[in-house]
């Protein structure tokens, strides 16, 4: 069956998405731990990410440092922080999250309310940066 993220990637499923290329999306997190969480996605559906094969392991990695670039310069932070859980939704992926202090990782605390607006106006900075 297939995840949420692969319907995503098939466009079933809209989100706000920052970029993209031929192996991975990245798009905003709508329940963010911050504003600015990000995930980034391989396109090809893998429950783990370390079953990722090495080549992919290697590019999901360079890839999110090329948004992580992005959402530094686009939400005020001192780090971007990087987590993998894996546990929510059976499809490989990285969270990258604007990081002031470390509560701003905090996966248990209250998530974030943002409109679809906020969303949408935040996403199209992060791919114009």
């Amino acid at each position: 069956m297939a995840s949420i993220f692969t319907k995503i990637i098939q466009g079933e499923i809209p989100c706000h998405k920052v970029a993209e290329n031929e192996k991975f999306i990245a798009f905003l997190d709508i329940t963010p731990v911050a504003k600015g969480h990000t995930l980034v996605v391989p396109k090809m559906e893998v429950d783990y990410f370390f079953d990722l094969n090495d080549d992919l392991l290697s590019e999901i990695n360079l890839f999110a440092k090329e948004v992580s670039v992005k959402l530094q310069r686009t939400v005020p932070c001192r780090r971007v922080g990087v987590a993998i859980i894996g546990l929510e939704v059976p499809h490989a992926h990285v969270h990258l999250i604007p990081l002031n202090t470390m509560a701003d990782i905090n996966f248990s605390a209250e998530r974030l309310r943002m409109s679809n607006e906020e969303l949408a106006a935040l996403a199209t900075e992060i791919l114009n940066a």
